[in-house]
């Protein structure tokens, strides 16, 4: 029995949270992790208290046919990476690395060639996480450093999406 790697036990945790998102888009799963240690975990859904699209049966930007990465006020959920950030102490995300993995609302399947938004990259960046693995395939991955996002500020480019 060959056992799996530190990277894909982190994000087969990340792929289970995703299966909490309550969005019909794209269902995201977020853990923070500091010295093998999972600091908190988030997915992308509502606010407390306020209802979930999957509740509403409808997805305002879906409905407007807006593209991915653009018009985020008119979206309903907070996103996996700053829910995860939201629920964990500063001094417990500095050098850590957060794990993040997409699924299909639809089928559950992992989804491919995602990134953070620009307002997660300053969130992440903010918060003093310095790697980010982001899921491509079950055995596949990329890593990031954030200090890539700070010399290579994509906030200047003035393209939308990602």
């Amino acid at each position: 029995m060959s056992r799996v790697s530190k990277h894909n036990y982190y994000l087969d945790i990340a792929q289970t949270v995703s299966e909490r998102s309550t969005c019909l888009r794209r269902c995201y799963g977020a853990i923070i992790v500091k010295n093998d240690v999972i600091v908190s975990t988030g997915y992308n859904g509502a606010p407390r208290g306020r209802k979930n699209c999957c509740d509403l049966k409808f997805c305002m930007r879906e409905k407007m046919n807006i593209p991915r990465g653009e018009r985020y006020e008119l979206c309903r959920s907070i996103h996996s990476e700053a829910n995860a950030i939201i629920a964990a102490p500063r001094d417990q995300m500095l050098d850590s690395t957060l794990y993040l993995c997409c699924t299909s609302p639809v089928d559950g399947e992992i989804q491919s060639g995602n990134n953070c938004c620009m307002m997660c990259k300053r969130m992440i960046i903010n918060a003093g996480i310095k790697k980010v693995v982001i899921r491509d395939t079950k055995e596949d991955y990329r890593e990031i450093d954030t200090d890539e996002w700070i010399e290579n500020d994509d906030s200047l480019s003035g393209e939308f999406g990602y």
